[in-house]
């Protein structure tokens, strides 16, 4: 059974930059400010034959001395365009479009000619090569490298078809996903997720504790950031760095957006609806997404524990179960654009989930050379979980002053989590099973994020640098409501009544205060160099009340003032800025330990298992050193990283046998065994990745990515720190059969890697993807396959002093996908572009 639980897991969340899509391929240290001048250029694009218009292309422009960014433009639905406030001298006009081969201009403003009018710029189609009926234009890049940062173009991966955000950031370079859905970089799931830089109540695996990412479909999703060592500005939450989802934005006038419904196979259903509508000032948008999926799953475990002196005990457990999803999210707002450079936005989004899950069990016990006891038993969850996320965010500019911005942003989140698990065991009569009295557990959560933050960027003087300044408070709170009850006696079937000795009620608050400088200075025209500190000041409370039976109650109360800095310098080689970069960066960040983690509060997961908090538990502390060199050689992108990460008072998750519970349970019973959280010293991993963009033909191109890590897990004070090579690769091959047909297949594998006292064996899938568009690109037919081969499988071995354990666990992960989506409005489906998506994929997180 998976874990079915995760409460308010690190919700600490920084204020990201979101750039353009433009401006994802200029390095930052280009896209400096510039100082405000007389100039103005203005023009308009047509198409080479047909003499039409030429909408919402991006019109660049560049000193002509260096390349060096200075402004960007979109020509508007008639195809004209504009740019002011332009400082005097010479320029390069550059425009880029998928559809259209790239047109350069170059022109001068000068004191005696300060405007400039390129009326009527004739664009012609972009090449094509004719094989074999395939014809292939030129396509947005898939990963795109600036300062600090990896940006991910999604809307190119067809392995997100069928697919939700975890099944898109499986496919990202740096990052790795289990089949629970647990994201990690590196070899470490703590890790800060944001949406459009924001908190949104998503927790990083499991589930009932905020959105999930398989509540989030691909379709919603154009970009996604990994940023590895964060500079001051992000939270230092995270130790493995910050993974931000850039939704889809549509900023053309009148009605767009997109409708799509999906069908997947044995009973998975899923759709969504995106809107969008400018007028004047005002972009309002909305958007549905709804799911109902069902997935199976069997398992096999075994366990030997040494209870005692001569006391061995062997079991066996063999599980069959099934997992219903169901959610429902409703998202509305509106952006205004304001008087004097002011923009802003307002939005709300609401979601409702219920998971139903079902495991039975057939298990067999065995006490040293004694008889073989056998039971069955019967784990039912029926979890309820509602979220509603509030947004709004101010930003001012400049127009006299190019660069300087001021910005803010305040919302929260609110969590309403009812967690029911019900257990049962049957006695074996025979054949025949005979019921036993079951007991429920029921865990109720209401809890809150409130936060607000307001940045300043300022530039410097001489135009090469700018200084970056901004504050944060945070506050995540469980509020009264939240309880804990335990009831043994079942009166009738699922008719409970909690045991007042065993059910409590608890709150919690961890408040978070932060403020961040930071500066970045181009030198000459090769070398960037950024540097920043970052001060958090953490207070953590919280207490347990009733509870007569429970032993831990009482109160906890954490606080600490920490320091983060950060630094970064880059070297540019090539002609231009980017094409050959070589840069270092340093980050300190930390994991806090969660309330939940410190709560000393069983929670069982099944009748034989259950996580204990740490109430005596500390934050652990990451060192992140990065070294990255990016080489652009033609069409090819070649990227490599050397990394390391030195951790202090590591945090692991501990197993050992509740010698007890076991005996309490009684013979054929099964195994009791507790997870628990500790502080277990000081570890360092050091790796290197290495990633290719290449097309090896007109239509064909290879995207491939492997990662290699020396691993350390800290030893518990007794044995050595363990280490181990831990090793990935993703190979992805997209196709173009024909213009309207693309293909899509893509492979990962991971190897085997350490847990505290054991190991995680290997696993791999190989998915398939195609999609057809239809209707003049206003239509797309798309299928796709996850785990084609259903070779994706979750085994784990433990072994101690006293236990020893092996298992295995297998979901439905071989899933194929179906559906179709219809483009509304100036929408349409591009080629390497996937605006629509279905839901579900493959079992990761659901």
């Amino acid at each position: 059974m998976k874990t079915f639980f995760t409460p308010l897991t690190g919700f600490c969340f920084g204020r990201l930059l979101l750039a353009s899509a433009t401006m994802m391929f200029l390095p930052i240290g280009a896209a400096m400010a510039q100082t405000a001048g007389p100039g103005r250029v203005s023009g308009s694009l047509v198409e080479a034959g047909s003499g039409q218009a030429v909408p919402f292309s991006d019109v660049l422009l560049l000193r002509s001395a260096d390349s060096t960014f200075v402004a960007v433009a979109q020509t508007t639905e008639q195809g004209t365009f504009k740019a002011a406030a332009l400082p005097l001298g010479t320029y390069l006009l550059r425009v880029q479009d998928l559809n259209y081969g790239v047109l350069r201009r170059r022109f001068t403003l000068t004191a005696a000619a300060p405007s400039v009018e390129l009326s009527g710029l004739k664009m012609s189609a972009a090449k094509a090569t004719k094989l074999s009926e395939v014809v292939v234009t030129g396509q947005k890049a898939a990963v795109v490298e600036e300062l600090g940062k990896r940006v991910i173009n999604v809307e190119k991966d067809l392995g997100s078809v069928g697919g939700t955000a975890a099944n898109v950031l499986q496919n990202v370079p740096s990052v790795s996903v289990d089949v629970n859905g647990t994201v990690s970089m590196r070899g470490t799931s703590n890790i800060t997720i944001l949406i459009d830089g924001k908190p949104a109540g998503v927790s990083n695996g499991g589930g009932g504790g905020g959105q999930r990412l398989d509540q989030i479909p691909a379709s919603r999703i154009a970009q996604i950031e990994v940023i590895t060592n964060p500079s001051a500005k992000y939270d230092a939450a995270g130790g493995g760095g910050v993974i931000n989802l850039i939704t889809k934005k549509e900023t053309k006038t009148g009605t767009n957006g997109t409708a799509a419904i999906n069908l997947g196979t044995a009973d998975k259903y899923s759709g969504n609806l995106s809107l969008s509508r400018k007028v004047g000032k005002a972009t309002w948008t909305a958007g549905y997404d709804g799911r109902d999926v069902t997935y199976g799953s069997h398992g096999h475990a075994e366990q030997t524990a040494l209870l005692g002196p001569g006391e061995t005990v062997r079991t066996t457990q063999v599980s069959v179960g099934d997992e219903i999803h169901r959610n429902h999210s409703l998202r509305a707002g509106v952006d205004l654009e304001l008087p004097k450079s002011q923009t802003l936005g307002l939005s709300v989004n609401g979601s409702t989930e219920r998971n139903i899950e079902g495991e039975s069990q057939e298990l067999g016990q065995q006490t040293n050379a004694d008889a073989v006891q056998r039971a069955r038993g019967r784990q039912d969850l029926d979890v309820k979980v509602k979220v509603l996320n509030f947004n709004s965010n101010y930003r001012r500019t400049w127009e006299a002053h190019k660069g300087r911005e001021l910005s803010a942003n305040f919302g929260g989140v609110v969590i309403d989590a009812n967690v029911p698990v019900v257990q049962r065991q049957y006695a074996e009569a025979g054949s025949v099973g005979v019921p036993q009295p079951g007991t429920r557990q029921l865990l109720e959560l209401l809890a809150n994020v409130q936060y607000g933050q307001v940045d300043y960027t300022h530039p410097l003087a001489d135009g090469k640098g700018r200084l970056e300044m901004g504050a944060k408070v945070e506050r995540q709170a469980n509020d009264g409501s939240n309880s804990f009850g335990y009831a043994t006696s079942e009166a009738r079937p699922d008719d409970f009544r909690n045991d007042p000795t065993r059910s409590l009620t608890y709150t919690s608050q961890q408040v978070v205060p932060a403020a961040y400088v930071t500066a970045q200075h181009s030198f000459g025209k090769k070398w960037n160099a950024q540097a920043g500190l970052r001060s958090e000041y953490t207070y953590l409370s919280g207490s347990i009340q009733g509870g007569e039976g429970i032993a831990q109650r009482g109160s906890l109360s954490q606080d600490y003032l920490s320091f983060f800095p950060s630094a970064l310098i880059s070297r540019d080689f090539g002609k231009e800025a980017g094409q050959n970069r070589l840069q270092l960066s340093y980050a300190r960040r930390l994991n806090r330990p969660n309330f939940m983690q410190q709560l000393p509060l069983a929670i069982y997961q099944d009748p034989r298992s259950y996580r204990l908090g740490n109430p005596r538990l500390q934050a652990e502390f990451s060192n992140n050193i990065e070294l990255g060199h990016q080489l652009t050689i033609g069409q090819a992108t070649i990227t490599s990283t050397l990394f390391a990460r030195i951790t202090t008072n590591s945090i692991q998750r501990l197993r050992f046998i509740d010698t007890t519970a076991t005996r309490l349970a009684g013979a054929g019973a099964g195994l009791v065994t507790a997870e628990t959280y500790d502080n277990l010293g000081t570890t360092t991993n050091l790796g290197a990745e290495f990633s290719l963009n290449q097309p090896l033909a007109k239509w064909w191109r290879v995207t491939a990515s492997t990662s290699l890590y020396r691993a350390q897990i800290a030893g518990n004070g007794i044995a050595n720190n363990r280490t181990a090579l831990v090793g990935s690769a993703r190979l992805a091959n997209n196709f173009t059969i024909r213009p309207t047909l693309e293909m899509q297949l893509s492979g990962n594998v991971r190897s085997a890697s350490l847990t505290a006292q054991g190991r995680q064996l290997a696993w791999g899938q190989v998915d398939l993807a195609l999609r057809q568009r239809l209707f003049s690109d206003r239509a797309a037919l798309t299928l796709r396959v996850s785990d084609l081969f259903n070779t994706n499988v979750y085994r784990t071995e433990i072994a101690t002093d006293a236990l020893s354990s092996t298992r295995y666990s297998k979901d439905e992960t071989r899933v194929g996908w179906l559906g179709f989506t219809w483009y509304i409005g100036a929408s349409k489906a591009k080629p390497g572009r996937i605006e629509a998506a279905p839901q579900g994929g493959g079992g990761f997180g659901g």
